[in-house]
Formats: C-alpha cells, sequence, structure tokens
C-alpha cells in the first residue's frame, strides 16, 4: 500500500520531500502552517507513503459515526476542546510505554488564524523526553519540509521562538497565506 500512496503524493500531485531527519520510533511530528483540510491529507499521503504511520489529534466534533470509525482506525485520537483535561498527560504516559509512538500535531489548533499557538505538543515531548521534528508543509512549491528537529529542554520561551523561526519563512507557502501567523514571542 505505501506504493499507491508515494505514486498519489509524488507523481499524480506533484509533491517532493526536503527532508534531512531520520524517523524516529518515537516523536512528535509538528506540522505547520494548518490553514486547510487538505493539510491532513498531505499529511496522511506522506506518512504512509514511507510505509509509516503516526497518531493524530483532531477536535471530537469530526468524530460521528460512521467517520468517527474511519478517523480512529487511521489513528485520530479526538479532543474535548472545551474541558481542561490532562491530555498532554496521558499522551506523555502513552509514549513512555509504547515501543513506537509518533503524533502528529498542528500547534496552530484550528484551521484559523491564530496568533497564539497551542503548546501541548511541546509539553508531551518535555514530560516523555521526545523529539520534536518540525515539518512544514509548502502548497507554494508543492514540497514537505523538515529540516529542523530537538528535544525540548524545558526552556519554553527559547524553543517556541526556535519554531516560530523555523516556520516564519513558510508563510506564502500555505494553502491559504491569508490565515497562517506564527507567533510573536520577544527576545530576552
Amino acid at each position: 500500500m505505501p506504493n499507491l500512496y508515494h505514486k498519489v503524493l509524488y507523481r499524480l500531485l506533484g509533491w517532493t520531500v526536503e527532508t534531512d531527519r531520520p524517523l524516529p520510533d518515537k516523536c512528535i511530528f509538528c506540522v505547520a502552517p494548518h490553514t486547510s483540510n487538505w493539510d491532513f491529507i498531505i499529511g496522511e499521503l506522506y506518512i504512509r507513503s514511507i510505509g509509516k504511520n503516526a497518531n493524530f489529534l483532531m477536535k471530537r466534533e469530526w468524530f460521528f459515526w460512521p467517520l468517527g470509525i474511519l478517523l480512529r482506525r487511521m489513528g485520530g485520537i479526538p479532543v474535548e476542546r472545551s474541558r481542561k483535561t490532562s491530555l498532554t498527560d496521558q499522551l506523555a504516559e502513552r509514549a513512555l510505554q509504547s515501543d513506537t509512538f509518533r503524533l502528529a500535531v498542528t500547534p496552530e489548533g484550528t484551521r484559523s488564524k491564530a496568533t497564539t499557538w497551542k503548546r501541548g505538543f511541546y509539553y508531551i515531548a518535555l514530560k516523555a523526553g521526545l523529539p520534536i521534528l518540525l515539518y512544514a508543509i509548502d502548497y507554494r512549491r508543492r514540497r514537505i519540509v523538515c529540516t529542523d528537529s530537538f528535544i525540548p529542554t524545558g526552556d519554553t520561551e527559547a524553543e517556541m521562538r526556535r519554531i516560530m523561526d523555523y516556520y516564519r519563512p513558510f508563510a506564502d507557502g500555505a494553502k491559504r497565506p491569508d490565515l497562517f501567523a506564527v507567533e510573536d514571542i520577544a527576545t530576552p
């Protein structure tokens, strides 16, 4: 089946991949810009084209019957956004106990314009000692890019600034550039 995903993504849709990062058995994929539902499709085609899979977070409202069955089988984890839960603790514990754990997260948390990004992915990685791989989806040049990764140290401000600096050049490559914003984090 990976061959079918490969053909669709690369031959039919004309995408390329630029990555110099190895894919560990346990990691967090930080994926941005996220301005369209197409981001999910491109991401799924990519991960499956390399013969891997990854869990992903999605708002609970998408998990209605029968779509919910399919999303769960693909690795979907429903998120109840109106409640403050210990999802980061649960996912970090799951990562620690698993031999393989890959979680794709869109830190903007929405396809709408978000000037403040969610930090949950960062705290999951920090608690579980996982590397964060920074993946950009660039529609303008039809490429998936991952040229930076790191294991969080707990210096949240500096490391979130690093993440914002990484994604800033990809603003014009968002499916909807008008809906993409990197967070302004002041330098100390």
